[in-house]
């Protein structure tokens, strides 16, 4: 794709703006989708996304709009950052406007509440294309960082190497770099069940339990993100790349993350409702809790702190408890797997 690619991003929260800012900076035309008129015009006149990114300054290459056929009009490349619960209905309503050859990436880290589908299983649905046509980007990236230029990394992921390759030349430069991976699959469930561990991690935070018990939670949950990839086809060694073990550490142990924020306000007594609303934004892990849960038990693996952080979100469990039980779980094979080794040989 040429330096001048008009870029549509769908849509201007935090993590969709820094994208956006990132693909200005690249000399691409930019057009920054958003519902709400007034934030559209922030960002035109004022280069700012306050209610997200506080006073970064976004480039001049950024448009906003809040009408979709115009966004994406003559968009050759479509980016899709919307909330997992929002992803179904964007992508319906851009259908229409997408041009045919528009390569199209996502950008969003969860499941479908209630399907518990992936999101690139949504966006092939309602556009009408294989999963192999998409490409997803993830990897540890907070969008703080992002949109002040800080170094970067992360991965993009596709069944089709020329597309992940496009993905790849739209979005690296010095600052924000870029790897492919052909393995979809594991890089989207580690993006989602990392927001899990993540909540964990700042409920252990929040009560003082020490970078100690916090270093074992994120070890543990590693091995959680696997079992659960592995059960549903994913290849294990992304989950000790980027899209994995990178954003895992990232998000458990960064004051940028929401979901570790939202956990350690779960820690001091807050309530679910009194979080979400204190928080203003999407908390991925919340929603990716109850679909994790009920993907545990539909592929049969355990999942020991998803089903902790399960109890405490929608069961009125204490977040205490439910950290003590974590920790004092009765003795057990680190690696549980290849405990087999031991007591069938064969």
């Amino acid at each position: 794709m040429s330096t001048q690619t008009k870029v549509a991003v769908l849509v201007a929260g935090s993590w969709g703006t820094a994208l956006a800012a990132v693909l200005a900076d690249n000399g691409h035309q930019v057009s920054l989708w958003t519902r709400n008129g007034e934030q559209a015009d922030e960002i035109n006149q004022s280069r700012t996304n306050r209610k997200y990114l506080g006073d970064a300054i976004l480039p001049l290459g950024i448009t906003a709009g809040s009408e979709l056929f115009e966004v994406l009009e003559g968009a050759a490349a479509v980016v899709f950052v919307a909330p997992s619960a929002a992803m179904r209905e964007v992508a319906r309503a851009a259908r229409p406007h997408i041009a045919p050859d528009a390569l199209i990436i996502h950008a969003t880290k969860g499941f479908e509440t209630g399907s518990l589908k992936r999101m690139t299983t949504v966006l092939s649905e309602e556009l009408e294309r294989s999963e192999s046509e998409l490409v997803v980007l993830s990897g540890p990236s907070h969008a703080e960082e992002v949109v002040r230029r800080l170094p970067t990394t992360v991965v993009v992921a596709s069944a089709d190497q020329q597309r992940a390759e496009a993905a790849q030349d739209l979005f690296i430069n010095n600052d924000f770099r870029v790897y492919t991976n052909p393995d979809m699959m594991g890089v989207e469930v580690a993006g989602a069940i990392k927001n899990i561990i993540a909540l964990g991690a700042g409920l252990s935070d929040g009560l003082g339990f020490g970078d100690n018990a916090k270093a074992a939670l994120i070890t543990r949950g590693l091995a959680e993100i696997g079992r659960l990839g592995d059960a549903m086809g994913a290849n294990m060694l992304t989950f000790a790349g980027l899209a994995g073990v990178g954003d895992l550490i990232v998000t458990c142990t960064s004051t940028h993350s929401r979901n570790w924020r939202a956990g350690s306000m779960l820690a001091k007594g807050m309530t679910v409702d009194e979080m979400l609303a204190k928080m203003g934004m999407v908390v991925e892990g919340v929603r990716t809790t109850r679909a994790a849960y009920e993907l545990a038990s539909r592929y049969e693996v355990r999942m020991p702190i998803t089903e902790q952080l399960y109890q405490v979100l929608f069961a009125g469990k204490s977040p205490k408890l439910a950290v003590e039980e974590l920790m004092g779980r009765i003795r057990t094979h680190e690696i549980e797997e290849v405990a087999k080794v031991w007591t069938d040989p064969s």
